[in-house]
């Protein structure tokens, strides 16, 4: 409420005060008039009087108008102050708590906490900060509408309650993000697990509306004021509380979401380095500091070099070289994963153009990016935009692709296919590809995951899988790459099983572009010796970076 409305109120408060006290003063002045005229009213009426004066009668009218004024100010002040009191309480209700779920709202769970923080205190009691959070909310709006998407917060809200005991308190601090706030007995912590657990099992539940069933989980960090049973001083109000349980909510997420852990001290310093990762990415990619790294492919049949896998790294002027999954699962987590690997292809496709037209470029593609529609004419524009040709392109997907539109990887696939690029599948094995997708899909290649190949060396069981995979293979026609590759008895092992393209340690490690330039020149494969125009444009353009990576 502003000083400007208050004074208002005020105001307005004292010309009803006046009103009445006008019509106090009439009613009294009515009493004394009305005690002279109505006498001479009844002597003229019964006696032949004289009659009442006429002054006195025109005031004793007055007065009854007076009154009759003030009497229905007075009832307007009445009915005016239960109005503006019914709304204040509406005001603060509204300002309190949240309308969709009738939980308490962001701004007020912070007094409650502390409120109940200090009752606690009084009692030897601790307190427990609950974060609760949604997994892939966003998923179901996107899909069923928002309106479902309420639905599904509401029902949310009341199997919480029905779980959280009565002096628990609930919010809703926004979106699908949920806090409960209780007190505890420091020697009984193991209530809390109790109670979480409990959530666990009873509010994640299917959520049925109308036809739809929708599935879905939750992660929870939950946080205390006590520690080990004495006061943790570095708690000092509730804003700190919720900052360390949403620390805690945001570990159990990248643990892998649907579970749930207490604050560590540990969970802050991991996110600081988080978000200090974030905004070097960012930077980094403004900088151009990703730079494209390739693994060699060879055919194990004629030993001979098929072709380099595109690597990303990242050359930190802070942290030196960076490994992709450090940053790759970040750069998609932001949104900035096709920047950055447009960013990396182009030099890529640079750098390809100067080696023998015989030798493919294999590059890797997020996930995040196949969500794209208009991926597969970005990635043909690019093409043109480098004068690269597409059939020398090879794009690897992994199998989690499949399961997050198929029909729209169908439709990219076969675009990219029809205008020459080879699509290969990913780590296949470790994920849940049925043999539908593999003979409907047109992928060109399978590539077995490193850790089946690695097994090789260690027992039967490894070789078994590897011998499946090269079953379904030939019976869909599709040839092999072999990953991991890291000993001559796994190699010799591949190439008893079959015809494969392979690569690992064992034939080197990825390398930055100058020094795949230096082997191609002894094997005599840099098309760009006959056109030195293009292998200086292109040593010019990544010679900086490189100059870095030489030692490596």
């Amino acid at each position: 409420m502003t000083e400007k409305t208050t004074n208002h109120r005020f105001g307005s408060a004292e010309k009803d005060m006046v009103a009445l006290g006008i019509a106090t003063a009439a009613i009294i002045m009515f009493v004394g008039t009305g005690g002279t005229v109505l006498p001479s009213v009844i002597d003229a009426i019964f006696a032949d009087g004289k009659g009442p004066d006429k002054l006195l009668v025109n005031a004793l009218l007055l007065n009854i108008a007076l009154i009759i004024f003030g009497w229905r100010r007075y009832r307007q002040l009445v009915f005016e102050i239960s109005e503006r009191r019914r709304a204040e309480a509406q005001a603060r209700e509204l300002a309190e708590i949240d309308p969709l779920t009738g939980c308490l709202n962001r701004r007020s769970m912070s007094a409650a906490t502390d409120q109940l923080r200090e009752r606690a205190a009084a009692r030897g009691h601790a307190i427990a900060y609950g974060m609760i959070d949604l997994d892939n909310f966003k998923q179901i709006n996107d899909m069923h509408g928002h309106s479902i998407g309420d639905d599904v917060l509401v029902i949310l809200a009341e199997r919480m309650r029905e779980q959280l005991p009565e002096n628990a308190i609930l919010a809703r601090l926004g979106g699908d993000e949920f806090s409960f706030v209780l007190s505890y007995d420091p020697a009984h912590r193991n209530r809390i697990d109790e109670l979480v657990i409990r959530m666990f099992d009873h509010v994640i539940l299917p959520f049925r509306l109308k036809t739809l069933v929708i599935d879905a989980t939750m992660s929870i960090g939950v946080a205390t004021d006590q520690d080990g049973g004495a006061q943790n001083f570095a708690v000092t109000n509730s804003d700190e509380l919720m900052h360390r349980a949403d620390i805690a909510m945001y570990h159990a997420k990248k643990q892998g979401k649907n579970r749930y852990f207490w604050f560590e001290s540990a969970m802050e310093n991991e996110l600081r380095f988080r978000n200090e990762m974030e905004s070097g990415i960012r930077r980094a990619l403004e900088n151009d500091e990703f730079v494209p790294f390739y693994e060699q492919q060879i055919d194990l049949t004629t030993g001979e070099l098929s072709g380099f896998e595109m690597l990303a790294r990242w050359q930190s002027p802070e942290l030196g070289l960076v490994s992709p999954d450090i940053f790759i699962p970040i750069a998609e987590e932001i949104g900035i994963i096709a920047d950055l690997s447009e960013q990396l292809i182009g030099k890529a496709f640079a750098d390809a153009r100067l080696w023998d037209e015989n030798l493919t470029l294999s590059v890797n593609i997020s996930p995040v990016q196949l969500r794209d529609p208009w991926f597969a004419q970005k990635l043909l524009k690019m093409l043109v935009e480098h004068n690269f040709p597409a059939q020398r392109l090879e794009i690897e997907i992994t199998e989690s692709c499949l399961h997050d539109n198929v029909g729209m990887v169908h439709s990219m696939i076969t675009s990219l296919r029809n205008q020459g690029v080879s699509i290969s599948l990913d780590d296949f094995g470790t994920g849940y590809s049925s043999l539908e997708q593999l003979r409907s899909l047109p992928f060109d290649r399978l590539k077995i995951d490193r850790s089946f190949v690695s097994e090789l060396r260690h027992n039967k069981s490894g070789r078994t899988i590897v011998d499946a995979i090269v079953s379904l293979g030939r019976g869909l026609d599709l040839p092999i790459t072999a990953e991991g590759i890291e000993s001559e008895a796994i190699l010799e092992t591949l190439k008893n099983l079959g015809d494969f393209k392979g690569q690992g340690y064992y034939f080197g490690k990825p390398e930055p572009s100058n020094a795949v330039f230096d082997r191609l020149r002894r094997l005599n494969l840099l098309v760009g010796e006959s056109r030195p125009e293009l292998l200086l444009e292109n040593v010019a353009q990544s010679q900086e970076p490189q100059r870095a990576n030489a030692q490596l």
